[in-house]
């Protein structure tokens, strides 16, 4: 059980997809029906079939509602993705929008909103279409910025697949998130992911496939004690894992980040207390673990970090009291990597690296380089 809890699961369990299930259909509207009854009951277990789920809006979990599929064959695959300019300014706080065109737009979609100066980070907006009104599109989240038409306004259907915002005691497990990249615009990763938690706590992600989600797999943001257990992470145009945003005791255990177009590990801001242990982050296009502001007192053990871009590890540059500091990094085999198989910027300290294997190769020209503003780096053998 450890310090992440047991999680409760009360109420029945409800399932979802082929015929005679409870609710029959394999749509995200469907699933969605199953989750609100589930929530309704106060928790309980929706269980997905084996096939392929259309999903064109997030399906949002709730306290105490696990979802759980049938494996890899259990399919939840991005709706081709939609977009329109806007034509008058979206304000602060407003739930509608005028679109220049809206009729590929439905009741349902999640929807992200931005323009030119506003559009990654946190500047991003998201919500769930509500009402269509001709070019007027209706949604249940206020506007989180203005939005200027005139600076590249723009709305599309880019959402994630699966959400949990400000949720407790949420299971997602055994299933499969195909995010339909080649048909779907970007959505950055501190408001959206394949799976992405907002204010979450104890919860748990176990053995579910994230690939080809045009932005990052799994993201996490302003949570305490998330599990992220036996997952693979392939083929996503962001990084494959991202926690950030001030994350507390979160535990990152036996999964694969491969072949994903930013870092296959992206620790954000404000990630302490954290167990990262036996997974493998391989030819991600930026480097296989960045970290960073504030990101302290972490474990790193037994990981396979090899063929990345960039560094193996990357400790981006902070101001020496925003640094990476206190984190442990014991037996990790760091091979292969383009570059460097760790690289420290200023402003990290206190960094311990013991048992580890980082050689020199063609690829890999050097296994440690330290900044002058990198301190206290403590290296050696048990």
């Amino acid at each position: 059980m450890g310090r992440y809890g047991m999680l409760r699961n009360k109420g029945k369990e409800i399932t979802v997809g082929g015929p005679g299930r409870d609710y029959p259909g394999f749509t995200s509207r469907i699933v969605q029906l199953a989750v609100d009854e589930a929530a309704g009951q106060g928790g309980g277990i929706v269980r997905l079939d084996k096939g392929t789920f259309a999903i064109s809006g997030p399906i949002r979990l709730s306290d105490g509602v696990s979802l759980v599929g049938a494996g890899p064959e259990t399919v939840l695959r991005k709706v081709a993705g939609v977009k329109s300019r806007f034509i008058v300014d979206a304000d602060y706080g407003e739930l509608r929008i005028e679109v220049e065109e809206g009729s590929g737009f439905r009741v349902g979609m999640g929807i992200q909103v931005f323009d030119e100066s506003q559009k990654w980070g946190w500047a991003e907006s998201t919500a769930v279409i509500t009402a269509i009104e001709g070019n007027v599109v209706h949604f249940d989240r206020y506007l989180a910025r203005d939005y200027r038409s005139d600076d590249g306004g723009t709305v599309t259907n880019a959402c994630s697949v699966i959400e949990g915002v400000e949720v407790e005691q949420v299971r997602i497990s055994d299933l499969r998130i195909d995010g339909n990249k080649a048909d779907n615009e970007p959505i950055g990763g501190c408001r959206a992911g394949g799976i992405y938690l907002h204010k979450a706590k104890n919860c748990r992600i176990d053995r579910v496939m994230v690939e080809h989600f045009r932005g990052d797999g799994i993201s996490w943001q302003i949570t305490e004690n998330i599990s992220v257990q036996h997952c693979v992470i392939r083929g996503c145009e962001g990084s494959g894992l991202h926690p950030g945003a001030g994350t507390l005791y979160t535990s990152v255990k036996d999964n694969v980040c491969s072949d994903n177009g930013s870092a296959g590990l992206f620790i954000c801001w404000r990630v302490q207390h954290g167990e990262f242990e036996r997974n493998t982050f391989a030819r991600n296009g930026n480097s296989g673990i960045s970290i960073g502001h504030k990101d302290s007192d972490n474990l790193f053990a037994d990981n396979v970090i090899r063929d990345n871009a960039v560094s193996g590890v990357y400790f981006r540059p902070e101001k020496a009291t925003n640094g990476a500091n206190r984190n442990t990094w014991i037996r990790n085999v760091i091979v292969n990597n383009e570059n460097y198989g760790v690289y420290a910027n200023d402003g990290s300290a206190d960094n311990e690296f013991k048992d580890n294997v980082i050689p020199e190769s063609e690829t890999q020209a050097t296994a440690m380089r330290l900044a002058d503003g990198a301190s206290g780096f403590l290296l050696g053998r048990g």
